[in-house]
């Protein structure tokens, strides 16, 4: 295991305000939004209610791993629409699921450094619109065809183009494998279950407590980040439309193993839905913040990137925390509320066993002693990726921005956000509710 320590230094680092879209279900085919949309929908209110305008901004950072073709450096695209003007320069960031973290994470090292004050930075993802390629054989022909020039030469290659060709490569699959060691995500949640003995009755429990988490969230009006949205027929969203409020254990438990049939556990059910949405967080530092009289929801204090095994790709927040809480001389306890992405109810289980596991945290953590447990009723308290979904460009900027909602919801002090990474990383982040 590997860990780089981001370490920002020189100034504060503020959040003062963030909005995100409802997570929308993919159903089949393309969603309404497009991802640029999502990404405009989400920021146009957010910006619209700031004392200062969208020229002010000193840059725009958004985290994406698949924009559409019409999409290219969609930070930048998605600037421009805001109104941002042309001066103002935008970038777009990539690290698979912990995207939206990293363009936090980048804002926060420019505005720590003075070379930002005033950051719009988060994520973006539109699965539902993940291409759909052909394979090479088929462009290898299309070259082919578009060479030839003579009636011929044209029926020649007619002749050569086999029904094979023409069978599609399904890009979010693909994406959803790791290239290097050759499992699909669920494959390594998977292993991650048979090390530490998850069953699937766990996991199934973990699931529906995230859909009755999210369904009472809303029901409470906890979930008041999430601007509502329409689209171009004027049909509005206004919540994650992806909670089962009506599921049950018997239900979950007549699902069909996807990944490692017939005899695995990861489930549809027990797993992260595909999903769009966007998240964004307005980070600014303490002059700004005088400056425009801005208020402040908290303030980001430590964050870690960290490597490991891509077949074990779950166990990333583990890696992550852990170093933050070593260095900032803290434990369990000491975080008020947590939000650790729902990739799979087995990933996140392994995590919370990792923690308090003796061998994992002496050899993999070099930490002498155990982590005191996670208290599990702190940890995602309005749901998570099994119930909200996991559009991977947006999720990292979403738990952060919900967790310090809550912390602000129940006058609590610090928390941690964190996600595993398709690849094998884990990134983490630790943030403090500010108090006058």
């Amino acid at each position: 295991m590997g860990a780089q320590q981001v370490g920002w230094g020189g100034r504060p680092v503020l959040v003062v305000d963030g909005s995100r879209t409802p997570f929308l279900k993919a159903r089949g085919k393309p969603g309404a939004f497009a991802a640029a949309n999502l990404a405009v929908d989400a920021a146009r209110p957010l910006l619209a209610r700031q004392p200062f305008a969208p020229t002010d901004l000193d840059e725009v950072i958004l985290g994406c791993v698949m924009p559409g073709p019409d999409e290219a450096n969609i930070g930048r695209v998605s600037a421009l629409r805001l109104g941002c003007g042309e001066r103002v320069p935008a970038w777009t960031v990539q690290r698979n699921c912990a995207s939206g973290l990293q363009s936090i994470d980048s804002a926060a090292q420019n505005i720590a450094s003075g070379r930002s004050g005033l950051v719009l930075a988060g994520g973006v993802e539109c699965m539902s619109h993940a291409p759909i390629l052909l394979g090479s054989a088929m462009v290898n022909w299309l070259a082919g065809w578009n060479r030839a020039r003579s009636v011929g030469a044209r029926l020649k290659a007619l002749a050569g183009l086999k029904p094979a060709y023409l069978r599609p490569v399904i890009a979010l699959l693909r994406g959803l494998t790791d290239p290097v060691v050759g499992l699909s995500m669920g494959q390594t949640a998977e292993i991650l279950a048979h090390r530490f003995g998850i069953s699937r009755d766990q996991m199934d429990a973990f699931a529906l407590r995230s859909h009755q988490r999210l369904d009472a969230g809303h029901r409470a009006g906890h979930l008041d980040e999430i601007e509502v949205i329409y689209d171009s027929r004027g049909k509005y969203y206004d919540h994650d439309d992806g909670v089962r409020a009506d599921s049950s254990l018997e239900q979950l438990a007549k699902l069909k193993p996807v990944f490692d049939r017939p005899d695995g556990n990861v489930t549809a059910g027990n797993s992260a839905q595909v999903t769009d949405g966007a998240a964004w967080l307005l980070l600014a530092s303490e002059d700004t913040v005088a400056h425009y009289d801005l208020p402040v929801l908290g303030r980001l204090i430590d964050s870690q990137w960290a490597g490991l095994d891509p077949a074990q790709m779950g166990l990333g927040p583990a890696y992550a925390m852990a170093p933050i809480l070593m260095r900032q001389g803290l434990d369990s306890p000491d975080i008020d509320y947590w939000e650790i992405n729902e990739a799979f109810a087995a990933q996140v289980l392994a995590c919370l066993a990792a923690w308090q596991d003796a061998d994992f945290c002496r050899t993999e953590l070099e930490r002498d002693t155990p982590f005191t447990p996670i208290d599990e009723a702190r940890l995602n308290v309005d749901g998570g990726g099994v119930s909200i979904g996991h559009p991977v460009g947006a999720s990292g900027a979403r738990i952060v921005l919900h967790l310090l909602r809550v912390l602000e919801r129940e006058n609590a002090h610090r928390g941690m956000a964190s996600l595993c990474i398709g690849g094998g990383q884990g990134g983490a982040l630790l943030v403090e509710r500010t108090t006058g």
